[in-house]
């Protein structure tokens, strides 16, 4: 018998906002922190510097309010949950983009002007939007709410590779964010490796069953993954191996299923 179809998880709207709006706050003010020297830093990905990675910030940010510019499709046709998968494909104009919208803000101040500017147009944007609006993108058309929450993702996600490529900046992520971050990656899990043998636990944020196999219906399950949000944020996008996450005690995983290695990273 296939797995039973699970419920597609739904996100407030106005919390989902919010997060939006604080998380890039708090990349704007941390990068309000930086010189020149801190912008010349590499990162771990690939050839992008601090700046590039800034520049990407405010690009996938900015991505709201030109979508809302844009006539309206009669209908979504990408569900959230398939929007992980659809990254990879837009990976090198995206990452083109990036480096010329960097080149274009030279200094710190056209950048920081770049980042006010961004931040400024998506509140106003918001306010008018209605949450059911729905967006024309790049990998086909989907609600606005649905759409800002990918936008936490690209948020924590790169928050997180700030963090790791500037020592001591430390940017704060909003909560609301991180949830709405785990749980998307957490729930497309269990959409790409879909079954009930295995519960994967991300407290405080989310529990999901996934893997074919058994079913469990009561007490432990047999086969239990748990770990940190970072920690499986890294996992999700192919930031940390789940062989070194295992290896540094960030993951525990019990039972003969509750290897993930051959699930991940659900996107790059």
């Amino acid at each position: 018998m296939p797995p039973a179809k699970k419920r597609t998880r739904s996100y407030d709207p106005a919390r989902t906002r919010t997060a939006v709006l604080a998380q890039f706050g708090n990349v704007r003010q941390a990068a309000r922190t930086l010189d020149a020297r801190h912008l010349a830093l590499p990162t771990r990905l690939g050839d992008w510097t601090v700046r590039d990675l800034l520049a990407h910030l405010a690009l996938t940010v900015g991505s709201v309010s030109r979508a809302l510019e844009r006539d309206e499709p009669a209908k979504p046709g990408t569900a959230l949950l398939d929007h992980p998968a659809t990254t990879a494909a837009h990976a090198g104009a995206v990452a083109e983009e990036a480096r010329a919208l960097a080149e274009a803000t030279p200094d710190l101040g056209a950048l920081g002007a770049l980042l006010t500017r961004t931040a400024q147009d998506l509140a106003r944007d918001l306010d008018a939007a209605p949450p059911t609006r729905v967006l024309a993108l790049r990998a086909g058309a989907m609600n606005l709410t649905d759409y800002l929450v990918t936008r936490t993702v690209e948020l924590v996600v790169h928050t997180d590779d700030l963090n790791a490529a500037v020592p001591g900046l430390d940017v704060p992520h909003d909560r609301q964010a991180l949830a709405a971050c785990t749980r998307l990656l957490a729930d497309t899990l269990a959409a790409q490796a879909p079954g009930g043998s295995t519960e994967v636990r991300i407290p405080p944020y989310a529990v999901v069953q996934c893997v074919v196999g058994p079913r469990h219906t009561r007490g432990t399950p047999p086969h239990v993954v748990e770990t940190d949000p970072l920690t499986w944020i890294r996992l999700a996008t192919g930031r940390t191996s789940w062989q070194d996450a295992v290896a540094d005690a960030k993951v525990s995983a019990s039972g003969e299923r509750a290897d993930l290695g051959p699930y991940l990273p659900l996107m790059t």
